[in-house]
């Protein structure tokens, strides 16, 4: 995965992630819009033969759209790691 900044202002950040399609960008925007100093968040890829998605924040009044940001990625690695965990414990409770 790269990520290119295509633009950065006081409210707003569009990134390039190279190496990522729907499914990541996907998980990305809704942890985005979950938090409440997020105005709009999206993402869009051109064509799906050169899958190179564009994401875009925009943030309310005095929120840094890449702290946003970075805080919607650790909420991410928490859902990740709590679905791992009722996973296991469901494959655990399975009847043999």
């Amino acid at each position: 995965m790269e990520i290119k900044i295509m633009k950065k202002t006081k409210n707003e950040l569009k990134i390039q992630i190279v190496g990522e399609g729907h499914t990541f960008c996907n998980i990305l925007q809704k942890a985005l819009v979950k938090d409440k100093r997020v105005d709009m968040a999206g993402y869009n890829i051109k064509h799906p033969l050169t899958a190179i998605p564009i994401l875009y924040i925009n943030t309310k009044a005095r929120s840094k759209p890449d702290a946003v940001l970075l805080q919607a990625v650790k909420q991410m690695q928490k859902d990740t790691k709590a679905f791992k965990l009722a996973f296991e414990k469901a494959l655990k409770e399975m009847p043999s």
